[in-house]
């Protein structure tokens, strides 16, 4: 009797001892069913957020660039489109219209070797050219509305490239005199003369128009 109870303790002692001693937790499952939220790249050091273009910068006024060489020629849409404004400006008597095709502002300062060119190029310059284009217009009459364009000619086998020291000139232009303004009206055809056209940057642009002074 004894020794039965004797072995129940034994095994009662080895149960709990065994129930006291440390278990090692189970190791986690090397793939898990739910994915990781993914995070995003990052960015290159110095790039933008932001993916709006940058505006691009607006062209310089031709008028403030360098003089070049290059020989000017009747022909291309930007001196149609100065012909036409010029034409525009005598039908319609509006002065204003025609300054596209005038010398620029910008460039007159760079070429004339006179005290105020500004005060020079508006007041004497500009001013007679408006005076000729009114002038023009009353030549046309009561059929100005009527009057079609038909060309611009301009002699460019007498052009010549005018020196520095010339007519008051710090820089040198092509200059050609005698171009016509050819229209036609009441089915006849007529001609305005064109006194002086100069070059800037290889294009034309009225200086005289019905007179030099």
């Amino acid at each position: 009797m004894c020794r039965a109870r004797a072995s129940l303790f034994a095994i009662g002692l080895a149960f709990a001892l065994q129930g006291c001693s440390r278990v090692d937790p189970p190791a986690p499952d090397a793939s898990p069913s739910v994915a990781l939220p993914e995070l995003p790249a990052p960015q290159a050091s110095g790039s933008s957020a932001s993916s709006e273009p940058t505006p691009a910068l607006p062209a310089p006024d031709p008028a403030s660039l360098p003089q070049t060489h290059d020989a000017p020629h009747a022909e291309g849409a930007a001196f149609e489109a100065r012909r036409q404004a010029l034409w525009e400006a005598i039908v319609n008597d509006d002065p204003d219209r025609a300054m596209p095709f005038f010398f620029p502002l910008g460039a007159y300062r760079q070429v004339k070797d006179v005290t105020d060119p500004a005060a020079d190029w508006k007041h004497r310059l500009v001013a007679a050219y408006r005076r000729d284009i009114h002038a023009l217009h009353a030549r046309l009459g009561a059929d100005a509305a009527a009057a079609k364009l038909l060309g611009l000619e301009v002699p460019e086998a007498r052009a010549r490239w005018v020196e520095p020291g010339e007519e008051w000139n710090k820089i040198g232009y092509y200059r050609v005199f005698g171009t016509k303004l050819r229209y036609s009206t009441g089915g006849e055809e007529h001609a305005f003369d064109v006194k002086s056209l100069i070059s800037w940057r290889g294009e034309w642009f009225v200086v005289h128009l019905s007179a030099i002074g």
